[in-house]
Order: structure tokens, then C-alpha cells, then sequence
């Protein structure tokens, strides 16, 4: 049974207006076209059974940061012809989110129909958590469904004060979200792996600090593993070449001393690829961490040493979580190692081998990249929600439906 209240908790829904705070901030380009559906898509089995089972549905959402005024470039209305396409059904758009239009619109919308609102964001009162807002967001429906992980980390009108003004539950994403976030880190089968990458170390204390007391293995890729280089005695990484932060050296030494006193092996670079110059297909080649020239060569991958490391400690676990890529992904060759090692991940996730749980921004583009996106166990979109998770914070918009 879960310990959280899901749409199975509301009982019967038929003739009821349902609100469902979903998450529609997509990628758009500069003609206002959605670039990416993936959240789109997400969200419709949760609509779909609501409607299913007789509700009428009323979804509300924000998009990008218009700061708390109206902003054609940030209006829902650019998401209508794309949720229409992923529902196959039509949608109304009404151009508030409380007010007397809303009241309007629910009042004669038909049961075949979804109303979607105007961004929530064009209020300040949503950021804020502002209770009066929240009463007037849920004045004309009778239940609230949140299937908004990817903002659960934050203290809003729609994720917390709304929630609890009408009978609530998780939608079927969040239902997802958070059963499989538990699974790679809360209650997880053992030895626990996590990877993780991003330029500085000092952004990212807090994920450290929560990690090597719960996992096993723990690699640490990307900008930030040139900090604990440094810090374990390898010698010619500068900042002239690397992403280190010296005044972070006694910081990463700590959480190595501290890893080991927690039973967490720390996985480190063996070898390292360097480049001439910080663009696509630069000259480069791979040194041992011992033999780091002392040039000006930057550090932009890791080496096969490294690879196969990771992947060897990979086989010996049951549970992977993964956020950040090893090197810079985002130029050939060095997204060698993060393609390599999620190939790995996903080959031994489809044979039942390891659960494999990642997210963040970074890392759902570099699995992308790899083209192992639909080969792991679990993918969040969430980017800071995610992040909290990893830290080991209690996220408000989850924490609040709570049986």
C-alpha cells in the first residue's frame, strides 16, 4: 500500500471537475513551437483515466519565469495544438487561471473537452504559496490531482497550499516519479552504484555529502572529479586546464575521508582525454592521471581505463542512479566514455541485472545523446526536484500528500 494518497485514494470521480497541476514548461524555439513533447506525453494516461472514469478535467501548469506578469512568450496557449495532438481530444483554453473566466469555461465545458488555464506564473501570489491564490485557483473544482514532480521541490500555491484546500492525490506521474526514485535511493536492492558529474564540486556538497552515506560506489565524473584528483595527490591539474576549484581541495579530502569511514567506495579517473583546444573533434589523446602533461591541454573526457572500471564496478551492483555526464557530451569524441558507460547501464538494465534510475537536465540529454533514453529503468525530467531528491531533502509538493 502507498504510503502516498493516489487517484485510487478519491473514490468516485464521475460529474467531478478535477484539477490537475501538470508540468507544460517545454522547450519551445523562437517561432513559440514546442522543440520536445516528452513532458506532453508524460501526462496524458493521468488526463485519460480521469476522464475515463467521468471527471471533467481542468489543467493547469506553469511555463518558463515570467515573474509574476502576463508574457506572450511564456503563455500556455502556444501548448494547445500539442497536448490536443497527444490527447486526441480538444482543448479549450481559457486566458486566466482564476477568475470569472475560469468559473465561465468550467460552468459549460463538455465531458469530451479538457480545459487547459493560462499560466499559473503570471501571478506573483504562485510563487509566494499565497493561500488566498490557492483558494481562488481551486474555487470552481471539486478535486486536486498533482502529477508536477519536477516542481515538487518547491513551496508554491499549486504544489502545496492548493493541495490542501480540496480532497488530493498524486497523478499516475508523480505516482511513478516518486515509486521509482524510492526504489534507486530510498529503499533500493544492494550494492548501490550512483554516478555523478557536473562542473563544481561546490554545487553539489550537499547531493555528496547525502550520497556516500547510502550508496556503495560512488563515481565521480565530469568538471567536479578534477577537484578530488587534485585533492588525492595527482599532480599538473590546473585551472588552466581543468575545471578545478582549489579552494575546494580540503572540501573534496573531507568527503573522501568520510566515504571510507562509511564503507562508500569513491571511483575516480584512471586516465583522462585531453585536448588541444575546447571545440568539436580538437586534437587530442588519452594520459594516464599520472602523466598529465604540464600544458595547457584541457581535461574534456575520460579514458578507457576509466570506462572499464566503472563498468566492471557496475556489474558487481543491483541498483545505479546516475546524474551528470562524464566528460563534455555535448562535443564529439568526448561523449565517448558517457555513451560507453550508459550503453553498459542499459544493456544490463534490459537483461535484469541493475535498476537504472537517472535524471537532471544534462543527463536525460546525454542519455539522448547516447540513444539509451528508453533502455533504463527510470528517466525524471525533474532538474532540481530531482536534485533535492538526491540530496536527501523532503520535497514540499511531495511531503504534503502524505497519507
Amino acid at each position: 500500500m502507498s504510503e502516498y494518497k493516489t487517484i485510487d485514494d478519491l473514490g468516485d470521480l464521475n460529474g467531478k471537475v478535477v484539477m490537475l497541476r501538470a508540468d507544460l514548461n517545454v522547450p519551445m524555439n523562437d517561432k513559440f513551437e514546442v522543440t520536445n513533447t516528452a513532458r506532453i506525453d508524460r501526462m496524458v494516461p493521468t488526463i485519460k483515466e480521469l476522464m475515463s472514469k467521468g471527471a471533467k478535467v481542468v489543467v493547469t501548469s506553469h511555463l518558463g519565469r515570467p515573474e509574476g506578469k502576463g508574457d506572450m512568450a511564456n503563455s500556455l496557449t502556444h501548448i494547445v495544438k500539442d497536448l490536443e495532438k497527444s490527447l486526441g481530444k480538444r482543448v479549450v483554453f481559457v486566458d486566466d487561471c482564476i477568475g470569472p473566466h475560469v468559473e465561465q469555461a468550467i460552468k459549460h465545458m463538455k465531458s469530451d473537452e479538457i480545459l487547459l488555464l493560462e499560466n499559473l506564473r503570471f501571478y506573483k501570489e504562485e510563487k509566494k504559496g499565497d493561500e488566498n491564490f490557492a483558494q481562488e485557483l481551486v474555487k470552481n473544482v471539486d478535486i486536486y490531482v498533482s502529477d508536477a514532480f519536477s516542481t515538487a521541490h518547491r513551496d508554491h500555491a499549486s504544489m502545496v497550499a492548493a493541495v490542501k484546500l480540496r480532497p488530493s492525490a498524486f497523478g499516475r506521474l508523480m505516482e511513478e516519479e516518486v515509486n521509482a526514485l524510492s526504489k534507486g535511493l530510498n529503499n533500493p536492492e544492494r550494492p548501490l552504484m550512483a554516478v555523478v558529474g557536473g562542473s563544481k564540486v561546490s554545487t553539489k556538497l550537499d547531493l555528496l555529502n547525502n550520497l556516500i552515506k547510502k550508496v556503495d560506489k560512488l563515481v565521480i565524473s565530469g568538471g567536479m572529479a578534477h577537484t578530488f584528483m587534485s585533492a588525492s595527490g595527482i599532480k599538473n591539474i590546473t585551472e588552466k586546464n581543468s575545471l578545478v576549484q582549489t579552494d575546494m581541495l580540503d572540501t573534496a579530502a573531507e568527503i573522501m575521508k568520510a566515504a571510507k569511514s562509511n564503507h562508500c567506495e569513491i571511483i575516480l579517473p584512471k586516465d583522462v582525454v585531453i585536448a588541444e583546444e575546447f571545440k568539436p573533434n580538437a586534437k587530442h589523446e588519452t594520459v594516464d592521471v599520472n602523466h598529465i602533461p604540464d600544458n595547457s591541454w584541457s581535461l574534456l573526457d575520460v579514458g578507457a581505463k576509466t570506462i572499464a572500471a566503472i563498468n566492471a564496478a557496475m556489474d558487481d551492483c543491483k541498483t545505479l542512479v546516475w546524474n551528470g555526464p562524464l566528460g563534455v557530451f555535448e562535443m564529439k569524441p568526448f561523449d565517448t566514455a558517457t555513451n560507453a558507460v550508459a550503453a553498459h547501464a542499459a544493456e544490463l538494465t534490459m537483461e535484469g541485472k541493475i535498476i537504472s534510475v537517472a535524471g537532471g537536465g544534462d543527463t536525460v540529454s546525454a542519455l539522448a545523446n547516447a540513444g539509451v533514453e528508453s533502455k533504463f529503468s527510470y528517466i525524471s525530467t525533474a532538474g532540481g526536484a530531482f536534485l533535492e531528491w538526491m540530496e536527501g531533502k523532503e520535497l514540499p509538493g511531495v511531503a504534503v500528500l502524505k497519507k
